[in-house]
Order: C-alpha cells, then structure tokens, then sequence
C-alpha cells in the first residue's frame, strides 16, 4: 500500500494543473455552450411542438 501511495504521490507532481484565469475561461466557455446548446434544443421543442400540435388539430 505505501508503494502504491509513493507511485501516486510521484504521478501527482508531474500533473500540469491549470491556473486561475485558464480555469476561469475554460468555465465561460462551457457556460456560453450549455447555454447554446440549450437555446438550440428549446428551439426545436418549441418547433415540433406547435408542429404536432398543427397536425393532430
């Protein structure tokens, strides 16, 4: 168990970890395309709704 915990320990230091401001863009950008890709599938729900409902009227 110590071994594997060394092995981890070592793994951990040659982790290249971002910094602030990288994490903080990288957040918008996620933000921004969740909200994209949301607006897009709230369009065609709204479109195929109000196209069903056309049809069974």
């Amino acid at each position: 168990m110590k071994k594997f915990i060394d092995e981890v320990i070592a793994e951990m230091k040659k982790v290249s970890w971002s910094t602030k401001k990288e994490l903080a863009t990288y957040t918008g950008v996620v933000g921004i395309a969740v909200a994209v890709v949301c607006a897009l599938i709230w369009i065609c729900d709204t479109f195929f709704a109000r196209l069903f409902h056309i049809i069974l009227r």
